[in-house]
Order: C-alpha cells, then sequence, then structure tokens
C-alpha cells in the first residue's frame, strides 16, 4: 500500500470523494500521459487530459495536432504505446480481446464525420445493431432504437434505408445508434463535417439537448468554431500535445 494513496474528504453526511494514484473520481474519464508513434512518427506526446460527467468537451487544432488519433485512443479503437486510459475508474488500456470489445459496446458511442450507415439495413435497424451485439433483448433494443428515432424526429423515417435519408437525416440515425446502449460518454469525430451549416447547426444543438435532457457527456473534435465556443470546455492541441485547456466546469 506504500505507493497507493487514498485521499478521502467528507463533502456532506454521505458523500465522498476520492483520489486515487493521483486521479480524481469526480472525472468520468482520464487519460494520463498518452503516447503514440507510427513508425516514425511521434503523434502523441505525454497527452493527459480528464472529462467530467455531463460535459460537452470540444478538442480541436490544426489538421494533423493529433486529435483523430487521440479520440481513438480514448475509445479503445487503437492501442497507446505507452500511458493509461481510464473510464468510470476501469483501466481500459488494459482490456484485451472480447473484454475490451464488450466494454467498447457497454459503454462508448461513437459518432463520425460519416455516418457509417450499412445501406442494406433501415434506420431502425441500423441503430438496433449495437444492442443486439450486445446480447441485450431484440425488443428492448428495437423498442428503445424506435423511440430514440422518434425523439429525433425521424418517426415517419425508421424504415428508410440510407440512400433514402438527407444528409442530415443520415446524421441523426448515427446518433441515435451512438446512444442506443445508454453509453457513459459518446465520441464524436467532425461530426457535423459532411453537413450544411443549417444541419450542422441543427446536430449540434441536439448535442446540447440530449446533454440536458440524459446527462450525455460528449467529447467532440470539430473544427468548427461556432460548436467549440458553445462547449462547456475547449481543449486545444499542437504537434501531438495539449497546449491550452480551460478548467473543468461544476456539473
Amino acid at each position: 500500500m506504500n505507493n497507493l494513496q487514498i485521499l478521502v474528504s467528507l463533502i456532506d453526511s454521505n458523500r465522498f470523494v476520492f483520489v486515487i494514484f493521483g486521479f480524481h473520481l469526480s472525472y468520468m474519464l482520464v487519460c494520463k500521459d498518452i503516447q503514440k508513434k507510427y513508425e516514425t512518427l511521434h503523434v502523441l506526446q505525454g497527452v493527459s487530459m480528464e472529462v467530467k460527467r455531463g460535459e460537452v468537451v470540444s478538442l480541436v487544432g490544426a489538421s494533423g495536432a493529433g486529435k483523430s488519433t487521440l479520440l481513438h485512443l480514448l475509445g479503445t479503437l487503437d492501442v497507446p504505446d505507452a500511458g493509461e486510459v481510464w473510464l468510470n475508474d476501469i483501466q481500459v488500456s488494459r482490456l484485451k480481446g472480447k473484454a475490451l470489445a464488450q466494454f467498447r459496446n457497454q459503454h462508448i458511442g461513437f459518432i463520425f464525420q460519416f455516418h457509417h450507415l450499412l445501406p442494406e439495413f433501415t434506420a431502425l435497424e441500423n441503430v438496433c445493431i449495437p444492442g443486439w451485439l450486445g446480447k441485450r433483448p431484440q425488443r428492448q433494443v428495437k423498442d428503445r432504437a424506435a423511440a430514440l428515432l422518434e425523439r429525433l424526429g425521424l418517426k415517419d423515417r425508421m424504415e428508410h434505408k440510407p440512400a433514402a435519408l438527407s444528409g442530415g437525416e443520415q446524421q441523426r440515425v448515427s446518433v441515435a445508434r451512438a446512444l442506443i446502449n445508454q453509453p457513459d460518454i459518446i465520441l464524436a469525430d467532425e461530426p457535423s463535417g459532411n453537413l450544411d451549416s443549417v444541419n450542422a447547426r441543427a446536430l449540434h444543438q441536439l448535442f446540447f439537448e440530449l446533454r440536458a435532457e440524459m446527462n450525455q457527456t460528449f467529447l467532440i473534435v470539430t473544427h468548427n468554431e461556432e460548436l467549440a465556443a458553445q462547449c462547456n470546455r475547449t481543449i486545444h492541441m499542437k504537434d501531438g500535445k495539449i497546449v491550452e485547456a480551460t478548467p473543468a466546469a461544476s456539473i
């Protein structure tokens, strides 16, 4: 226990805050000293950051700064060469194989610049797929998928395949898919990058509505200055490092 220091501070009669190995457990997502190389290219150079539950945090910087690489590592889609990633006090950077895939399915949602909907399936079926992959009851998954699509304004588009949907509708289906397993955090990589300004603003507004309604947490890589300005915090990256980050807001 020499290297384990647990600081316990009594907030009120029954609530405690713990700090373990320097990680404040009021943070839902923590990464510490993340390093990543691709051959001789040092893409991430000692990145450390935290995200609180219920925050909407933007990750900004020039192309090539390492934003998407960091997002993929935080989402367990890639493995850091060094450093640690924690989500809900679980060191996910140590998980492997089926345990890692199951954790990702249950706890992390993804939204990408391109919707990545499967063309042969309807909007409803596309939203259901992560739930079915997670071995959840089919009827339960389908009912939740339908409710999410209705909430996102797609009640009359559920049985349409992606090719019959507009760009904005396709991206809203991808948001519903990200939400289907009630993830702890949604990682979004340029989610409005392929949308016109009207649909982009509507999508951005949706993120904040979901935060208000579901206490949903978002970490968003974006070049959209308007979106970044709306977020609780903005983290700036340059040359594989965090060069500026606003303090965590009270949630």
